[in-house]
């Protein structure tokens, strides 16, 4: 019988997508689950909501949000797991999510309502960029991309910059520094 490797790329897209479906069925559970941090009102992480700098990855602004998200998850978890292995690549997508939130709310002004994975899947750029001539990857191509993605950000509103930014730094540094610790 065929037996399906264990992907940590494939289980993250289910865990999301899963919790996507959730909040199709009670919204309410985005706005328990969104990056949220009013310092005036004292509500989300401003009041102690830490797993917020967490659970925004579980959120999505609608199905195309989600799809372009789990599509570049796919298409940049893969090859990074493949060459990290499962818990690395776990370090650089959580570390990624991680510096993500804390720049979009250090660099916020004031209140910040934010979903989604892309501080994550900018952090997967990130590590892509600092790994890619290693396993084969086209660097200049990646840049190339990793520009369009911000180009889009301003050209559309509404999209968390600051988390894009502060992840593929988080994941860029995180992959250095795992490089210059273990052997690949």
């Amino acid at each position: 019988m065929y037996q399906m490797k264990r992907s940590a790329t494939l289980a993250l897209i289910t865990i999301i997508c899963g919790a996507y479906l959730l909040q199709m069925l009670d919204p309410t559970i985005q706005t328990n689950l969104a990056l949220i941090s009013d310092p005036v009102h004292g509500y989300g992480v401003s009041s102690g909501e830490w797993y917020r700098l967490f659970s925004v990855a579980l959120t999505h602004g609608g199905l195309t949000h989600l799809a372009f998200n789990m599509f570049s998850l796919l298409v940049l978890g893969n090859p990074i797991e493949a060459a990290f292995g499962k818990v690395r690549f776990l370090v650089i997508f959580f570390v990624s999510l991680l510096t993500g939130s804390l720049a979009s709310i250090y660099f916020s002004q004031g209140l910040v309502y934010s979903v989604g994975a892309s501080g994550a899947i900018f952090g997967l750029f990130g590590a892509l960029m600092i790994v890619g001539k290693r396993i084969g990857a086209n660097v200049k191509e990646i840049g190339i991309i990793i520009g369009f993605n911000f180009a889009l950000g301003f050209i559309f509103g509404g999209v968390d910059w600051k988390a894009h930014l502060g992840g593929l730094a988080g994941g860029a540094a995180t992959t250095f520094i795992l490089l210059r610790i273990t052997r690949l």
